[in-house]
């Protein structure tokens, strides 16, 4: 007998990894059907992978955006429904017939969606890392209380995933800490002084992945690394000090496992997101991914390096955020959207975003009830939001 196939929502269908997982998908017809896409703007892209995929739903929070798409598949005769709105998000994660979901938007704007998942049951591939660095454990309650299967996908957490047993109860008897790794980006080898003069297109570069301009940033200032540190707290259970990082600039070792008899788990991989994004979608089984393999004769020397709390000050900000009020995580990351975000739009300096981050961080103290509910959360965000932004155009 053959496994019924199984229907898939791709939330941030058109970013990097959303495009990645209708990769894989694609390379599967027999298991996986493309149930529901969704894209904040890209209108052409998002038409396309319709007219490809054909799924029954397209969404896009952008009313005018969605109503284009509409008219664009009409024309070509697509029968693929398009629904409007952010909450057309939620919708269609969340929707009886979808069996898992990908939940690949970038930012906080992905925590609605996920919630929705996770309530409705679903196995969650999370790869918005934001929905655990604001929701935190708002986000977990859902998950429990929902039945949800979640399954990390950011190829970090899913190698710590990877190297520890299917049965959660044993994790904490099993692990004494774990060790994120990090590329360290374009500028690891680059004077700390010289970082002021960073361009946008300089910050993009990433010597190994590719990836959005948003998370390509953040890879440069490591404040992606630092939001992985607060997502590990969640995923795994973990105290903060149980949570380590090291540059390894290769890419090969994705993450590591140290036991509580000192014994090191580690998975190793070419750095292709189709990897982890397989695992999650097939787990507990394995399944072709279209990644080229790992040959060790070719491979170069493997190396790792303490993370530069001169060059990376912003790495340190997830465990001072950990310690602090609940809520505090939400505020760092929406401080950082916004730094992120005028950097891009050349209003900010590389070397400011940290001091965006930080001031924000110190100042802005989460309140009573912030972190109970969503609207809570996205009221804090919003303040935070606003915190930055106003210290952005001070420092202009």
């Amino acid at each position: 007998m053959t496994s019924p196939t199984r229907r898939v929502c791709v939330l941030g269908s058109t970013g990097s990894v959303g495009t990645n997982t209708l990769d894989v998908l694609a390379r599967h017809p027999e298991r996986y059907e493309v149930f529901a896409l969704s894209a904040m703007s890209r209108v052409d892209d998002l038409l396309a992978q319709c007219l490809q995929h054909k799924p029954r739903f397209a969404a896009m929070p952008d009313a005018t955006k969605a109503a284009e798409l509409r008219a664009k598949l009409r024309e070509a005769g697509s029968r693929t429904e398009v629904l409007a709105g952010a909450e057309s998000l939620s919708e269609i994660a969340a929707h009886p017939d979808v069996d898992m979901v990908m939940a690949a938007i970038v930012g906080a704007a992905g925590l609605a969606p996920c919630l929705a998942a996770a309530r409705a049951g679903k196995r969650l591939l999370l790869a918005n890392k934001e929905a655990l660095v604001v929701g935190g454990a708002l986000f977990m309650q859902a998950v429990e209380e929902g039945g949800a299967t979640l399954l990390p996908i950011d190829s970090e957490h899913s190698a710590i995933f990877q190297c520890l047993p299917e049965d959660r109860s044993a994790w904490p008897h099993r692990i004494d800490h774990i060790v994120l790794t990090a590329s360290g980006g374009p500028f690891r080898q680059r004077d700390p002084k010289t970082l002021a003069d960073v361009t946008p297109d300089q910050a993009c570069a990433h010597p190994n992945w590719v990836m959005g301009r948003k998370i390509s940033v953040d890879s440069a200032t490591m404040m992606n690394k630092a939001l992985e540190v607060i997502e590990a707290r969640w995923l795994f259970g973990l105290a903060p000090e149980q949570i380590k990082v090291l540059i390894h600039p290769q890419s090969i070792v994705h993450s590591m496992v140290v036991c509580r008899d000192m014994s090191v788990l580690a998975q190793l991989g070419t750095p292709d997101m189709r990897v982890p994004i397989a695992y999650g979608l097939s787990f507990p089984e394995r399944i072709e991914s279209g990644a080229g393999r790992l040959d060790l004769l070719k491979t170069p020397p493997l190396s790792f390096e303490e993370a530069d709390a001169i060059r990376f000050p912003g790495l340190h900000l997830s465990w001072q955020a950990l310690r602090s009020a609940e809520g505090s995580t939400a505020v760092l990351n929406a401080a950082n959207e916004e730094a992120v975000a005028a950097f891009l739009d050349r209003r900010l300096r590389f070397d400011q975003i940290y001091r965006v981050n930080a001031q924000s961080l110190e100042q802005l103290l989460p309140e009573a009830g912030d972190c109970a509910s969503v609207d809570g959360l996205l009221n804090l965000d919003a303040r935070a939001r606003r915190y930055a932004q106003e210290l952005i155009a001070s420092l202009a």
